[in-house]
């Protein structure tokens, strides 16, 4: 079986990306995807854009969003949304909420950085419609107040403070409260999308938790499965594709390009499909020209 020709997560500046909604699309094409998604963290902000240069192209780009939840398996599961209406007033409106839920963890965790003694530049947070912990962790690595610090406890670069710092278990992580999983799936379907849970794996490291999991979601209405992912080996691959062909959902995949010079999503195409054929209903039928 050829590989893949589709990539259907991959993230801007107007969340925690690299580059501007267009120079994603111009990667994506250099790199031989036909059929792109942007999913930027609760915004849609860089469809527009990233349309406009699919037909540039020649890649047809799906209107996508990505949104993080919170859920009993898990602080920070996520769902990517696809083929909505990225008009739909109501979508706009829910976004808005949950920016403003994901600002107000990002105000926690920047105090608790503070509490534990860290100089934080607000000036790599200010204005961010959807502010993330990577920026916080370069907000934090990028102060100069912070060198000696860093060097003592052998953080060498930002996503070593997120680690070290700012995922559960560690001492400035702070969960979010919005949206839930049913919640995220409804704001998805009454836009008109499909809901999809992304990287199961990435999240939920046991087979027969990300199983159980799997099925709840499916219960609650999910369409379908990142099943091909960056970080997802053979077994984990093919137990997705099977529950999916069990549980009648679609099966997607992508590399979850970040920036250039990300440690884990730099580029595109960088996943496999172990033999096993994708099943993207009608996310694949947008096109260039669409």
């Amino acid at each position: 079986m050829p590989g893949p020709d589709f990539d259907l997560q991959a993230h801007s500046t107007c969340s925690d990306g690299a580059l501007p909604p267009a120079e994603v699309v111009a990667r994506a094409a250099a790199a031989g995807v036909r059929l792109l998604a942007l999913t930027d963290h609760d915004t849609v902000d860089g469809v527009a854009e990233a349309m406009e240069a699919g037909r540039e192209h020649g890649v047809a780009v799906v209107p996508g969003v990505e949104l993080s939840t919170v859920d009993d398996a898990g602080p920070d599961l996520h769902l990517l949304g696809y083929a909505f209406d990225p008009a739909d007033p109501g979508l706009a409106a829910s976004l808005e909420t949950f920016r403003a839920d994901r600002g107000a963890r990002m105000g926690r965790m920047a105090d608790a950085m503070r509490d534990l003694g860290w100089a934080v530049d607000d000036t790599i947070l200010a204005g961010r419609k959807a502010p993330g912990r990577p920026h916080l962790a370069r907000a934090v690595f990028e102060h100069p107040a912070n060198a000696d610090r860093l060097r003592a406890e052998g953080l060498g670069s930002f996503g070593a403070v997120l680690e070290a710092y700012l995922i559960e278990g560690t001492p400035a992580f702070r969960g979010r409260t919005m949206p839930t999983v049913p919640e995220a799936i409804d704001v998805v379907h009454a836009a008109g999308g499909l809901a999809v849970w992304a990287h199961p794996f990435w999240d939920i490291p046991e087979p027969a938790d990300v199983e159980r999991t799997l099925r709840r979601f499916a219960a609650a209405g999910v369409d379908g499965v990142e099943a091909f992912y960056a970080t997802h080996d053979e077994a984990q691959t093919h137990q997705l594709v099977s529950l999916a062909d069990e549980l009648g959902l679609l099966t997607t995949g992508s590399t979850d390009f970040h920036a250039p010079d990300h440690p884990h999503f730099a580029d595109f195409l960088g996943f496999s499909l172990f033999g096993k054929a994708p099943r993207l209903g009608r996310i694949d039928q947008a096109s260039p020209s669409t």
